[in-house]
């Protein structure tokens, strides 16, 4: 198909500062990019993410930074007007509502206007409990919703509200960002985890992670993200804060195992694998998520991904697991990762929605 415009408005593609997404806005618009398409990102100035970019304004995607003010946000809208495809997507974090609204207003009558959800847990909650939500009206105006995640749930939550079509747009692994690289004593650990703290992950993390950490005081445990500074820990977990993307490899690469805590909402809805499962994956580590439904659809339990129902079991992994089978185990998700999860795979399937609405993953009404 001919390369499209894409106009994008979301939180942030320069900086993945509190801001969970810029993986996967990266893997899925570098993908669109390299099969043709133009994409022109729209984010705000907010949040300090400007003043901790961790890459540059990329060859693959333009980026247009407008100042934290509705005129501002106003402006960027028209300036994405003319796009083949216009996309709001989820938590943007400042004039949500004037965007979700603007992009219908602003776009071409033969244009494709999409939302995209990076939370649909979050965003389905509101749409159901808040009898001011701004976005439950608009959503049947929208050609399609394409969400990171859910299954069937999402997909029939979104149809009941009025969407056209709802499909999940997985996250995935972009090879080129996320491979092995040799350890980094920085990171040395037999369990790593990054995560920012957030109020329905925190319980979680106390769970799978800190009570992991206090069952095994003889092994290292290193805790990376945003938040944690005031959160009292056990002596052998080491607190390094923020981790900037540059770094993530080594992280994964340099611990014994990885472990994927889901926030709450994410872990109940299900078929919700996180940008750091994908990472990790591709970079040959050795992998411990908490349970979750859907995951056989990804990785393969105790041969590509090791699973734990809480934290005794997270422990139990991490004192079993021997530098061998951390291998064998990390290097069998690089394997099915390639094969079936790369971001090449998630950008043809968007541009096979875009061309005639066809999805195989579709779960039928």
């Amino acid at each position: 198909m001919a390369g499209l415009d894409i106009s994008f408005y979301g939180s942030s593609l320069v900086s993945a500062y509190w801001n969970g997404a810029a993986t996967y806005y990266r893997g899925v618009i570098r993908a669109l990019a390299a099969r043709g398409h133009r994409v022109t990102f729209y984010e705000p100035d907010a949040y300090e993410r400007q003043q901790h970019r961790d890459i540059p304004d990329p060859d693959w995607a333009r980026v247009v930074v407008y100042a934290n003010d509705e005129d501002s946000a106003r402006r960027a809208l028209e300036q994405g007007r003319n796009a083949d495809v216009i996309v709001k997507a989820s938590g943007v974090g400042v004039f949500d509502s004037l965007l979700e609204a603007g992009v219908l207003e602003v776009r071409r009558p033969d244009a494709t206007a999409i939302f995209w959800d990076v939370d649909a847990p979050a965003t389905l909650a509101s749409m159901r409990e808040n009898p001011g939500d701004t976005l439950r009206p608009l959503i049947p105006r929208y050609d399609m919703v394409l969400t990171y995640g859910g299954g069937d749930p999402v997909i029939r939550a979104y149809r009941e509200f009025g969407a056209r079509d709802c499909v999940p747009i997985y996250n995935a692994l972009d090879p080129d960002t996320h491979h092995p690289v040799p350890a980094d004593p920085r990171f040395a650990a037999d369990l790593g985890f990054m995560a920012n703290r957030l109020p329905d992950r925190e319980a979680r993390v106390e769970e799978f992670f800190l009570k992991a950490a206090a069952k095994l005081p003889g092994r290292r445990f290193l805790l990376g993200g945003n938040g944690w500074g005031d959160k009292p820990m056990p002596g052998n977990v080491n607190y390094i804060g923020h981790v900037y993307t540059a770094d993530h490899n080594a992280v994964n690469c340099s611990a014994l195992a990885v472990l994927n805590v889901a926030r709450d909402s994410m872990a109940a809805v299900g078929f919700s694998p996180a940008t750091r499962v994908f990472e990790a994956a591709g970079a040959g580590a050795c992998v411990i998520t908490d349970a979750w439904e859907g995951i056989e659809q990804f990785l393969i339990p105790g041969e590509e991904i090791l699973v734990a129902r809480d934290g005794a079991e997270v422990a139990a992994h991490v004192d079993a697991l021997t530098p061998e089978r951390s291998r064998a185990i990390g290097e069998a998700a690089r394997r099915r990762m390639l094969d079936a999860h790369t971001y090449a795979h998630r950008a043809g399937e968007v541009e096979a929605l875009l061309v005639n609405g066809a999805h195989a993953g579709r779960v039928p009404a």
